[in-house]
């Protein structure tokens, strides 16, 4: 049988001896194939693109842009960590490559690190990464219930509360919970019209305002101009009390925080053919046409830019709502909001689907509790970390409930948590470079230099994310990040001391310990039977 000229029966062969290779790889990892393996490259890429969905992080936060630094830090800052960013991707590519599985940044942690230090290492990375993954969902689905309240004020009277946009936003995590639960058979497809929508969809919106503006500002006003904003009356703002350099640093937010998230394509390794090549080439291109494509965008929006202290100052609340209503008028605007708002929903979605995938395989090695490794027979999903990750999303919302600056804080916990997850691997590499065999993606002699960069960037924004961005410091204006991630540390070492290290042993070979109990672990619910006495083993062994 052939089909357009070519065998349907020697492309199925091909394809079905990529998967026997994928799960081959898998298996020497000590996992079975649980998850369906039917993405592509170009899904992989997707989904971290979507995830990184810079019409996400640059609209979200373009007010806070605007207050931290102004135009001059926004342009040049995004420049500036676009470029240091890389060398986090590229340090991560070369090592989902050589170890292509779920687990991402904590797995990758337990096989680099030394044999004494490997579930130490697993641990608190798992850990970092757990607070990032619900961080970076929260600071998405949150930033859109923020811009359906704030756009629907554009055309009739409703006046925003932090209570109405809280109930938003739990119906936002509702919805995304809901395709993850029913429809994760169809994940693919949205894949496919999140990458139209945002690379088609929003080039239209950039070009549109572009064109469409009556006046342009100036290459000095867009890549010169800097603002203090961080002050409230009669306070004086941080670069003042601080410095210009200090409110700079803490300006970089946006940017950073916007390219966040691209571990997904590790997450969705063990979902991708060809992981080896697919997942680290997913990782890189992701972060790389963000880059650019985030920078045409921003531009945009700061070309544009009608009135200066009109735009930050706005009476709707939103500066770029704010651009898209001098530009196009009030109907217009909401158009253009409701397809930018269309764009946020489909990230948020894929952030709760690789949070969900994280916090299966994390509790798949006993870092969080057995109950959540648990894949639907039906729906082929990890269900009850899909509302897990719902669940705590909402938590780490609330304090939007009485603080003004909460909204910042759920970014800085979700860019520091997650950037510290990727730094650890990536520092371990460094320390023991011969602690595995690298995978199809090497970078040769470049690894250790490309390694030292990343940790030192990482390093860098962890302090300047934790510091204060408004004056004076109250308990409402506090930046609680320094206290969320503080907790995951304090908690992490201190469950380690106390009792995690007396049985949690990392990343569990399940093959093997099927074998070992004389289980097949290809025979479906076999594995799943056996798996107290599995774990009660690995416990007693640990001891």
């Amino acid at each position: 049988m052939e089909e357009n000229g070519h065998p349907v029966e020697r492309r199925a062969s091909r394809a079905s001896k990529g998967e026997e290779h994928d799960e081959e790889v898998l298996a020497e990892f000590g996992y079975k194939q649980e998850l369906k393996r039917d993405w592509g490259l170009m899904h992989n890429f997707g989904i971290s693109f979507s995830i990184i969905s810079v019409i996400t992080g640059i609209t979200t936060l373009f007010e806070y842009g605007l207050v931290t630094g102004g135009p001059g830090v926004m342009s040049v800052g995004w420049i500036v960590v676009s470029f240091f960013t890389m060398f986090v991707a590229l340090g991560m590519a070369e090592i989902v490559s050589a170890i292509p599985t779920a687990g991402g940044p904590y797995y990758w942690a337990a096989i680099l690190a030394p044999p004494k230090h490997s579930a130490f290492a697993a641990w608190i990375t798992g850990w970092f990464n757990f607070l990032g993954q619900v961080a970076v969902t929260t600071g998405i689905s949150f930033g859109l219930a923020g811009l359906i309240s704030t756009t629907a004020t554009v055309k009739s009277s409703y006046t925003p509360t932090a209570g109405k946009t809280i109930g938003i936003y739990a119906a936002v995590l509702i919805s995304h919970g809901t395709v993850n639960t029913f429809g994760v058979h169809i994940l693919r497809y949205l894949n496919n019209t999140s990458i139209l929508l945002h690379s088609a969809g929003v080039t239209a919106i950039a070009i549109a305002v572009l064109a469409k503006a009556p006046t342009h500002q100036s290459a000095k006003f867009v890549f010169a101009t800097f603002y203090d904003g961080t002050g409230v009356a009669p306070d004086v703002g941080w670069s003042v009390r601080a410095s210009p350099a200090y409110l700079a640093c803490c300006g970089a937010l946006m940017s950073q925080y916007t390219l966040t998230g691209f571990d997904a394509s590790a997450h969705l390794s063990e979902e991708t053919r060809k992981a080896s090549w697919s997942a680290p080439l997913g990782v890189i291109s992701s972060v790389g046409f963000s880059s650019l494509f985030g920078l045409f965008v921003l531009l945009s929006f700061l070309f544009s830019i009608q009135d200066f202290d009109g735009t930050v100052s706005s009476d709707v609340g939103q500066p770029v709502l704010q651009i898209f209503i001098d530009v196009f008028g009030d109907d217009g605007a909401v158009v253009l909001m409701c397809l930018v708002m269309i764009c946020v929903w489909h990230c948020g979605l894929f952030s709760m689907t690789s949070n969900s995938r994280m916090m299966f395989a994390f509790s798949r090695d006993g870092g969080i509790p057995h109950f959540f490794h648990k894949v639907d027979d039906r729906f082929r999903s990890p269900v009850r970390t899909v509302w897990l990750a719902a669940f705590l999303s909402f938590c780490l919302a609330l304090p939007s409930l009485g603080s003004s600056v909460a909204f910042a804080a759920a970014t800085s916990i979700a860019t520091i948590g997650l950037y510290i997850s990727y730094g650890i691997p990536i520092l371990i590499g460094l320390i023991y470079p011969k602690t595995f065999k690298k995978g199809p993606f090497n970078l040769g002699f470049m690894s250790r230099i490309v390694a030292l960069v990343a940790v030192c960037w990482i390093a860098f924004i962890t302090i300047i994310f934790c510091l204060p961005t408004t004056n004076p410091v109250t308990s409402q204006t506090i930046n609680y990040t320094v206290v969320a991630v503080g907790i995951i540390a304090i908690f992490s070492l201190t469950a380690w001391v106390l009792w995690a290290r007396k049985w949690f042993v990392g990343p569990m070979k399940e093959i093997q310990e099927a074998e070992r109990l004389g289980v097949d672990p290809t025979e479906p619910g076999a594995l799943e039977s056996a798996e107290p006495e599995l774990f009660t083993e690995g416990r007693e062994e640990k001891k």
